[in-house]
């Protein structure tokens, strides 16, 4: 239990909501349990989220900002934009796996909120697609990608990536040569935008 002496913040619950869904996981986890891990009342937890739902859609989305703000730093990396592409596609793939594999339980439960809250994922998709179209501009601009239309090339690469980032694929990201397959690929698309 927290200390009555720390000011309760938005981030505190949300810390103590994750360690609540790790604990019980989704279907059993409360807002009277985030209360009691704070040390406070649930009215207390409500004045901040004003519904559980809610409560779960801030965890949901502050899970998916953890991968987006990490890759935005290789997006205005200074390296060229062959190997920023090759690097953010990389990142992407290892914050997922490092997700499913060191701590299941709690992907499992991420895995049930965000079937719960399309719109952040929905959201986490356009500003990884985001990213990724600064990425293919930068390309395109220097001369080294040719894409008539960076936002469309960028969803196709995101989407012909997707078995190493959609959870749906996740028990596959263990499996013996899953490496070079993800490096197949990367290889394949790098080939078609290169001029």
């Amino acid at each position: 239990m927290a200390p009555p002496t720390e000011t309760l913040t938005a981030e505190r619950i949300l810390e103590a909501t994750e360690e609540v869904l790790r604990r019980h996981g989704p279907a059993k986890a409360t807002v009277v349990d985030v209360a009691r891990a704070l040390g406070v009342s649930h009215g207390s937890v409500y004045r901040h989220f004003r519904t559980k739902a809610v409560l779960r859609e801030a965890v949901t989305k502050r899970w998916l900002d953890r991968t987006s703000q990490n890759l935005a730093g290789i997006v205005a990396g200074d390296v060229s934009p062959e190997d920023r592409l090759r690097a953010w596609l990389a990142a992407l793939f290892e914050a997922k796996r490092h997700k499913a594999g060191d701590d299941p339980e709690l992907f499992r439960t991420y895995t049930v909120l965000t079937e719960e809250n399309v719109t952040a994922v929905g959201e986490h998709i356009t500003d990884l697609t985001a990213q990724l179209t600064r990425i293919i501009q930068d390309g395109v601009a220097a001369g080294a990608f040719t894409a008539s239309d960076p936002a469309a090339t960028a969803r196709a690469v995101f989407q012909a990536t997707g078995r190493f980032h959609d959870p749906g694929y996740a028990r596959e990201w263990r499996q013996p040569g899953v490496e070079e397959e993800f490096t197949a690929v990367v290889d394949l698309l790098l080939r078609g935008l290169l001029t």
